[in-house]
């Protein structure tokens, strides 16, 4: 499974160079498909037809305008926070500060370090082996730290501006609209581009349970929001393979031998605004490059499963644990949706509230405050679902 591109040893500005003219044409085909617009509901109070149609068409949409003003400043400044409250080194317990640094008080750490520009995953086989060809590692400049943080773990205990985005009424519709009224959550982290640094992330598709299911279909691994809190541009966004989602598992080496290097021909940039969103299916093949532009790249990472695709279910998530999901299961980690509808009302308490079919009449127990802070939602993510 592991095959490389054989090249000669690049640079970060000669990476930026090679990319010049695949960004240029991807974008071109990423504008030309016509998926982006501001969530809008039919007659009916549902998604719109033809929104869902071009989603389910290309395996992704971009939702414009999403967040915006205050809400997306408070984004932004918890992020930078948990970000200046990181260890300095994968194993110290010090901030860049000397303070104390985050994640001691929750069981899961909240940082992932990599290499400046590596791909970390790629012809490994972590992740259960769903990345097969490694991607470039460009040199970082002489002055690059020798860690960079790339993910975050637990948006929704480590940062209140996350926990009501959770429960944007309009999102929640959309995910509604996706998978069914019974819809069920998967995990939430923030992935972090940093510039010059930011490590690539290889082409996979994100599933690993359903695929020789008898009922296998386009949604069967659900789909994730992506919300972008920088302009997401060609250089430092995630790139797809539009229709992918829909023909089974994806012959990724042979993919990549087809095109000649990791520039899968055909692939379109996910580029948009600050504050848009992106709805994209976790069966479409998908790829981010190593940061090597100037531009920072933040996306809070959110997904959702039909329910019949998780109940009762056996799997095992990616560091190999294996779980039932059964019906108690699924409704412990979803009371987070309930909080974070309850999260956003309070904060927004004239717009409208999402009603959350699982768990409607069970608003009470699931009010937002202290006491929930401590019961259901620190560690909350120890109960994550994967498929």
């Amino acid at each position: 499974m592991n095959e490389e591109i054989a090249i000669h040893h690049l640079s970060a500005a000669e990476h930026a160079k090679s990319m010049a003219g695949y960004i240029r044409e991807g974008e071109a085909r990423a504008y030309a498909l016509g998926n982006r617009g501001p969530i809008r509901m039919g007659p009916d109070g549902k998604l719109a037809d033809d929104i869902l149609a071009a989603y389910r068409a290309h395996g992704f949409y971009v939702f414009e305008n999403v967040v915006s003003g205050e809400e997306l400043e408070d984004l932004r400044s918890d992020v930078d926070y948990v970000l200046s409250r990181a260890p300095v080194t994968p194993d110290s317990d010090i901030d860049a500060e000397g303070r104390p640094a985050m994640g001691p008080e929750f069981v899961r750490s909240p940082y992932r370090f990599a290499k400046p520009l590596s791909d970390p995953l790629g012809g490994t086989t972590k992740n259960k082996g769903r990345h097969p060809v490694k991607m470039l590692d460009p040199t970082p400049e002489g002055d690059a730290p020798n860690w960079t943080i790339e993910l975050l773990t637990g948006n929704l205990h480590l940062m209140d501006s996350c926990l009501r985005l959770y429960g944007h009424p309009g999102l929640l519709a959309v995910a509604e609209a996706i998978n069914g009224a019974d819809f069920v959550p998967y995990n939430e982290v923030t992935f972090i581009k940093e510039p010059g640094l930011g490590p690539s992330v290889a082409w996979h598709q994100d599933g690993t349970t359903h695929w020789d299911a008898p009922d296998w279909d386009e949604n069967a691994h659900g789909f994730n929001f992506m919300t972008q809190l920088y302009p997401s541009t060609p250089a430092n966004c995630v790139w797809v393979l539009p229709g992918s989602h829909k023909t089974g598992k994806a012959d990724i080496p042979a993919l990549v031998h087809e095109s000649g290097s990791e520039q899968l021909k055909d692939a379109v940039p996910l580029v948009c605004g600050a504050g848009d969103v992106f709805a994209v299916n976790r069966q479409l093949v998908h790829g981010s490059f190593a940061n090597s532009s100037p531009d920072r790249r933040v996306t809070i990472n959110a997904g959702f499963f039909p329910r019949k695709r998780v109940l009762n279910v056996a799997t095992s998530q990616l560091d190999g644990r294996e779980e039932v999901y059964d019906a108690d299961r699924i409704h412990a980690r979803s009371r987070i949706i309930a909080l974070g509808i309850d999260a956003r009302q309070q904060r927004y308490p004239d717009e409208p509230r999402y009603d959350y079919l699982p768990l409607r009449g069970e608003e009470n127990a699931n009010r937002w405050g202290e006491e929930n802070r401590e019961m259901l939602l620190k560690n909350y993510n120890l109960k994550d679902i994967y498929i």
